[in-house]
């Protein structure tokens, strides 16, 4: 470990997993929960169990994901770009996860978070509004807090702000060639007052009046 580093030093990012082969180890409800946060990824999730809560069996028998009906193995890990070792068995977990570094393959252990690669976040989910807190694997209770708070400041309306905002970036980029005036343009766009507007706004459907609107908005931010 690099001077000045501690096991809390995580760097955050976002990890684009659409179609790729991601294994989770173990069947119970921690499995559950990690298979969740990667189907809604849309990943090729891969379960490899005897046993499966309901749940997954639904979501296996339903062609969402491909259960393998057995202990683990190490080969299961071959190609995955992502593991998960969520067995109730520590030393399985810990097997699993020697295995997956000598592939080289990041890999999360359920319950020991600082002996993986990699932890979880508490996520929010609003549309492509992705807020994640995390207290480094210390307190996941005080991370869930936090989610929850977030929950009630941006509600289920943020789905449609942030198809908005893809569609208002768009034209502000091929319309504007200044970077300063691009950039207070979208700062411009993400006031409470402008998400408020933007919400079903036929504004949306012409360029010349959308931009004119907008640098409205940014004159009055300056104001």
């Amino acid at each position: 470990m690099g001077e000045g580093l501690t096991v809390s030093d995580w760097y955050p990012v976002l990890l684009k997993v659409e179609g790729r082969k991601c294994v989770v180890f173990g069947g119970g409800f921690v499995a559950q929960r990690k298979t969740e946060g990667l189907l809604q990824a849309r990943a090729d999730v891969r379960l490899i169990s005897p046993r499966l809560t309901p749940e997954l069996r639904a979501w296996a028998e339903a062609g969402r994901l491909l259960w393998t009906e057995r202990e683990a193995e190490e080969k299961d890990l071959d190609g995955a770009m992502l593991a998960f070792a969520a067995t109730d068995d520590p030393d399985a977990n810990r097997s699993l996860a020697d295995a997956a570094r000598i592939r080289g393959i990041p890999i999360n252990i359920a319950n020991a978070g600082e002996a993986g690669e990699f932890i979880l976040p508490a996520v929010l989910r609003r549309g492509g509004l992705v807020l994640t807190a995390s207290a480094s694997g210390a307190g996941p209770a005080l991370a869930a807090r936090i989610i929850d708070e977030l929950a009630e400041r941006y509600g289920p309306e943020y789905n449609e702000n942030i198809e908005a905002l893809r569609t208002i970036r768009g034209i502000v980029k091929s319309e504007v060639a200044n970077p300063s005036e691009r950039r207070a343009l979208l700062q411009a766009a993400v006031t409470d007052e402008a998400l408020e507007e933007w919400r079903s706004s036929p504004r949306l459907q012409d360029n010349a009046e959308l931009l004119a609107r907008l640098r409205q908005r940014a004159i009055d931010r300056k104001g």
